[in-house]
Order: structure tokens, then sequence, then C-alpha cells
């Protein structure tokens, strides 16, 4: 008999007729036949109610005691839940994350998942119940409470889904999908049919707030198929799946994000030398901080900046890591920037179409948009602009790429009857320990933990050149004409790395196949106007893997493990499931060799 896990947010149980409602969806899928395990999350606002009631009593609450109380809120939810579904004839039981042996560790009001036990949950499915099982929590191995952080009950529900072999697991929120962009900003905003676990990951960590990032490493970690979709209608939502199921044809990119409040911070004079990188990540990893854009162009007599960027809140306590890492490493300085925002576009299209870079520039050039910072993946483009200019951009890029004609695309053949028969396995990745000090564990494969950060791969790539643009002008439109004069050339793109400027000019750095490094210097030498630099060839390494960005710490042990072979690092590029650094030719199989023994990886 299938398994189909649901989970209501807090919208969707706001009060007893949302909750009766949510029980009816239960019932409905129980009597098609299925089993049910229901995830609910806190009554609408009453997680911010108790941290209210938290700070009337003090300003500073104990995090233990925050996650004991803060998980009262689903406690309530499950037990009406369980009434609700009684009351319309059908038997349900409701458990805490307790009761069903959800295990974390002890890191109160983040904590991550090491294991659950399906026996309880197991033979309440078996004996013909609905499951309803309170999202958000856990308890550690001393039997104290705690809680997931934001996003938590998309974590419990996926989780639960994986280890029970579930066909599918339908969020139900008070939106009817995921969109090409926030509605909100942009209305004629399309609603996406079907997006890829990787495509969704890069959405929700640029703020995309229909699920939260670790909810979607473990899908894509398990291979949990996704239904996102409205409490407040029946209407097909958005299945997040894997990339067979989501790729489409003749399509480059798929949505564009905006990640609103960012703070830049930036490190003048770094010296040029190999371990200075890795001296300044490891001091901020050591202060468990998520650091999302790290930007380092090639240096200059001797010296060479690296930028990165942080969530503004986050900002004062990062500038404290980061001058101590600058003086530690030797450094010059250290800048910020707290009036920046993230603009992104994300398809796993731009694999495979050529222009994307040249048409997202043109587009930010048109409305008058100066870039500061720019950084690429294989499946995504991301620009830093004055926050002022952000919406604006946003808006720009989405027309740009006719995003608001997704609608159009067809709706997908995937289906929950294609996984009913799953049974939960590991996909054959590495389990890597974090540390629990900024990454510095070693490395070592250990006990699993089913939240652990996994690393599928490093890989070596030989096949490029570099060309940097030195002293860029600092003004709306130049990268535009870079790319356009590129693509004309028939030239693909690979890596493109700007840094932010503090005197008005800027270096400009782009990858290309190693074939195309003359065709490319020749359409950029008439642009460029100062000096132009040339690396025939160059190795590019990246280690690639799920939960790159909310696991403190996989930069710095990359960066260290190089640092220790004294092998220098001349690009840096990152996103949220791959770091990437280019460096000499020459050291391109030692470095390889070296991050497979830091990440414990078999040749």
């Amino acid at each position: 008999m299938p398994l189909l896990v649901q989970k209501f947010g807090g919208t969707s149980v706001a009060d007893s007729n949302k909750i009766l409602a949510a029980a009816r969806r239960a019932i409905q899928a129980h009597q098609r036949g299925d089993r049910v395990l229901v995830v609910v999350s806190a009554r609408g606002h009453t997680t911010d109610e108790l941290i209210a009631l938290a700070k009337e009593i003090t300003d500073r609450p104990p995090a233990r005691e925050m996650d004991m109380l803060l998980s009262t809120g689903e406690q309530v939810s499950v037990a009406l839940m369980a009434m609700a579904i009684e009351s319309l004839g059908v038997p349900a039981i409701s458990f805490t994350g307790a009761q069903i042996g959800l295990v974390t560790d002890s890191y109160y009001t983040k904590a991550r998942i090491k294991n659950i036990s399906s026996d309880r949950m197991a033979q309440a499915l078996a004996d013909g119940k609905v499951v309803i099982v309170a999202g958000f929590q856990g308890v550690d191995e001393n039997y104290n409470i705690t809680t997931l952080g934001r996003g938590g009950s998309d974590t419990t529900a996926v989780a639960l889904a994986a280890v029970l072999g579930a066909g599918a697991c339908e969020i139900y929120t008070d939106v009817d999908g995921v969109y090409t962009t926030d509605p909100r900003i942009v209305p004629e905003a399309g609603k996406i049919a079907r997006i890829s676990y990787d495509e969704m990951l890069e959405l929700a960590s640029l703020g995309a707030g229909v699920m939260h990032s670790r909810s979607i490493e473990f899908a894509k970690k398990y291979g949990v198929p996704i239904h996102v979709r409205s409490s407040f209608s029946d209407a097909p939502g958005t299945w997040i799946v894997g990339e067979d199921d989501a790729r489409r044809l003749g399509v480059a990119v798929t949505g564009a994000a905006l990640a609103k409040d960012e703070a830049r911070i930036t490190i003048l004079g770094v010296p040029d030398r190999p371990g200075a990188v890795h001296s300044i990540f490891h001091r901020i990893a050591k202060a468990n901080l998520v650091v999302d854009m790290i930007v380092q162009n090639v240096g200059t007599d001797g010296e060479t900046e690296v930028s990165f960027t942080v969530a503004k809140g986050d900002l004062a306590e990062t500038l404290v890591a980061a001058e101590a890492a600058a003086r530690a490493a030797g450094a010059r300085g250290v800048t910020h920037d707290a009036e920046v925002s993230k603009v992104s576009v994300i398809g796993l299209g731009m694999r495979t179409h050529t222009g994307v870079a040249t048409a997202m520039f043109r587009a930010i050039a048109d409305a008058g948009i100066n870039i500061q910072m720019i950084t690429t993946s294989e499946i995504k483009i991301s620009i830093l602009v004055e926050r002022s200019s952000a919406v604006a951009a946003l808006r720009a890029v989405h027309r740009a790429f006719q995003l608001d004609q997704v609608h159009a695309f067809p709706q997908p053949d995937f289906s929950p009857e294609r996984s009913t028969t799953r049974a939960m396995t590991l996909v054959p990745l590495v389990e890597v320990d974090s540390g629990g000090n900024g990454g510095q564990g070693g490395g070592t494969v250990r006990e699993q933990g089913m939240e652990d950060l996994v690393v599928a791969g490093v890989e070596l790539d030989e096949t490029q050149g570099r060309i940097t643009l030195f002293d860029v002008p600092d003004r709306p439109g130049y990268s535009a004409r870079v790319f356009a004069a590129i693509a004309e050339a028939g030239v693909f793109v690979d890596m493109i790395v700007q840094n932010v400027s503090e005197d008005g000019r800027t270096n400009l750095s782009f990858t290309v196949p190693r074939e195309a490094v003359a065709r490319a210097e020749a359409a950029v030498r008439p642009i460029a106007g100062g000096q132009v630099s040339v690396e025939p060839a160059m190795a590019k390494l990246s280690v690639i893997g799920v939960g790159m960005r909310t696991h403190t710490g996989v930069a710095t042990r990359m960066f260290g493990a190089l640092a220790d072979l004294a092998i220098n690092i001349n690009l840096i590029n990152t996103s949220e499931i791959r770091v990437n650094v280019g460096t000499d030719i020459d050291t391109g199989k030692a470095a390889l060799e070296c991050l497979r023994q830091a990440f414990d990886l078999k040749g």
C-alpha cells in the first residue's frame, strides 16, 4: 500500500475550520487507499507569540528553554489535527518528535537530524491509522527537546518521507506552487510546473520563501519527490524532482530571485600566496557564520581582494571575525556595505545555452544599474547591486528571459504513483564530519547522521583558459558589452568573476575553452581599454555536494587542503551546490588528489 506524507504549514491550521479542511485532505488520501502521515506546524502566529512572551521575561532567554517553549506550538497542532480526523470517522494518532525517536544534535534552536526510529509510526500506519507528527522538533541524545530552526517542519516532513520510503511528500501552504520569481514583486510571475532539486536549492538560498533549503537538501539526498501546493485549492502545484524529470528542452532560465537584505564584506590587500585565503575563512567558519557569495579575482602586485556576502543581520558578528582574520593574514584592511542585494537567474538549461550572461547583463545595463560583483555556477548567475536598485534589476531580468510565459510550458507527467514502490536507499555519496567547529573536524567518515554534509565528488577541469580585464570601468553596461562580444565570437563562457571596486575600477575574469582563448581575447581587446591578462591553460577544481551552504566550513576545508600543498588559488566562486577555485595548470592533478583525501573520497 503506497505511503503519502502531507505537511500543513501554520496558515493551513490557523483555526478550527482550516484544521478540519486539512483533516479532510488527509482522509481523502486515506480513502484512496494510501497510508497517510501528516506533519503539522504550529498554528498561525503561535511561534511569534511564544517568542514575544519569552522576551517579556528576559532579553536573553536560554536557547535550551526556548526550544522547550517553542516545541509546544506543534504539540497543540498535532492533538487538534488528530481530534479532527477522529471526529470525521477515521482513526488517527498524534506524536511529538520525541515520541517517534527523531534524534538530533544538541545545537538548540538550529538542531540537525541524526536519525529517526520508524517502528512506532510504521506500526500505527499498519493498523490503518492516519499518523500525525509534530514538525520542527526532536530530542538530542540526552532527551533534551530541540528545534530545527526556520523551515523545520518542511525538513521534518521530507525526512519522514525518506525514512518511510514515501512515494511523495506534499507540502501544503498558502501559495499554490513555486513561481518564476516573487509575484509580490513581479505580478506577472508564472507558476513553474516542475523544477529540479538543484534549481530549487539555488532559489531557496536566495530567499524564495516557499521552502527552506535544508528540506530540499534532504529531498535531493534521498530522492524524495515534493509537490508544493495550495491548502485552499485542488489545482496542481509545483513538483520538485530529479534532474531528468525537471529538464525542459529549449529553456535556458527557469527562474529569477532576489536576496534583498545582504551585506558585503571585502578584505583588502590579501597577500597573494598559498594559505592566505584559508586563514581568513578558517576564522570565519569557527564563528559558525554562513557565508554566501565568495569572490576572489586574479591578484596584482602580490595582493588580491576577497569579497563575500552574508545576511545583513549577521554583519556585525561577521565583521568582528573578518577584521581579526584580516590582521592574522597580513591584509591591509576590511570594508563593508550593508546596503546591497543579490539578483540571480537559475536554470538547468544554462549548461548548454550560450548568451545567458550577455542577456542578463544587457538587461541590467538597459535599466541603468551598476553591477558590483559577479559570480557564476553551472546553473546560476548572481550579481550584487545597490539595494535601492534591486527590485528594478529583478524585474528587468525577469522580463529579459520572458519568464512571464512559463505558464505555456506543459504540465509534468510526474506523479507519485511512479515512486510508490520506492524504498529508501541512500544515494552513493560520502558523509563527511563537518567537525562541529567550522568544518575543521578532519574530514573523517563517521557514523551516519541523516543531515550530515554530503560531498558527491571533486572535479578537475583542465580544458579551460582564463582572461582577465584589469581596471574595468565601474559603470553600467561594461559587462554587457564584453560578453556580447564574446557571444558574437561564438565562445562559451564558464566561470565569471568580478569583485567589487573600492576606487571606481575593478577586475573582470572569465574562463573559456582553451581552443577559444585567442578568439575571446581578440573579441574583448577593443573594449578593454586597459591591461588584458591571458592564461591559456588553467585548472578549475570543484567540490560538489548537498548542504554546501548550510554547513559552515566547506570552503575552508577546501582552501586549507590546497594551502597544505602550497597551491595558490587565483579565482574563487561559489554556489549552493559547489565551490569552484582556479589554480595554475601544473598543480591541477596534485590539487585534485589532495581534495579527494580532504573529503575522504575514493579516486
